[in-house]
C-alpha cells in the first residue's frame, strides 16, 4: 500500500478520538511524519525533548519500512497508539508509557469503532536483515550472528560450562564479516 499523507489521518483521528484537543488553530501540538529508512524493529514512537519536532518539542514519527507494505489500518492504529502518548504527556501532563491513563483512552478508542484496534504492542512482521558480521565462538566453534562488533564479547555457553559463568579471555568472540 502506497504511504499516505499523515496530516489528514490525524486530523481526523483528533476529531473522533481526542476531541480535537492535540490541534491548535489547525496545527498538531507535535511534529507528525514518516521516518526515514533506518527505522526499521518498532511502528512508531512518540518523543519530546527541546529541538525535537520541528521546534515543537515533541514529534510523533512512524515507520515508513514497516507500515508501507501493509495496509491502512496498520498507519491509523499505530498513528493512534502514538497519539495517545501525545495525549497523555501534552494534554493530561502525566509522565506514563503504557500506564492507566494510555490503557483507559485506547480501550475507549477501541470500544468506539471497529476500523482498526489500538495494541500496547504490534505484530507487524519486521523485515529480516542479514546480519554484517558473524562472531565465532574459539572454543566451541559456535556462530552468532551480530550487526555490529562488540569488544570483548564472550561466548555465554563457553563461560557458563567451563569458567563458572564468568567471563574468560578464551571464550571471547571473532569476528567474520558475513557480507
Amino acid at each position: 500500500m502506497p504511504l499516505l499523507p499523515l496530516l489528514p489521518i490525524f486530523h481526523r483521528l483528533n476529531r473522533q478520538h481526542f476531541d480535537g484537543v492535540l490541534a491548535r488553530d489547525g496545527s498538531p501540538l507535535s511534529s507528525v511524519r514518516w521516518s526515514d529508512a533506518r527505522m526499521s524493529r518498532t511502528a512508531g514512537l512518540y518523543r519530546r525533548g527541546p529541538g525535537i519536532g520541528e521546534g515543537r518539542g515533541s514529534e510523533i514519527v512512524l515507520s515508513k519500512p514497516l507500515l508501507e507494505p501493509l495496509p491502512q489500518e496498520a498507519t491509523e492504529s499505530t498513528l493512534c497508539h502514538e497519539m495517545i502518548h501525545a495525549w497523555v504527556d501534552l494534554v493530561l501532563r502525566k509522565r506514563e508509557s503504557h500506564g492507566p491513563r494510555f490503557r483507559a483512552q485506547m480501550d475507549a478508542i477501541n470500544a468506539a469503532q471497529s476500523r482498526f484496534q489500538v495494541s500496547v504492542r504490534h505484530h507487524y512482521p519486521v523485515p529480516v536483515k542479514p546480519p554484517r558480521w558473524w562472531a565465532v565462538c574459539p572454543s566451541c566453534g559456535t556462530r552468532y550472528p551480530y550487526r555490529r562488533r562488540i569488544s570483548n564479547a564472550a561466548c555465554r555457553r563457553c563461560c557458563d560450562q567451563h569458567h563458572g559463568g564468568r567471563w574468560h579471555h578464551s571464550c571471547v568472540l571473532q569476528f567474520e564479516s558475513a557480507v
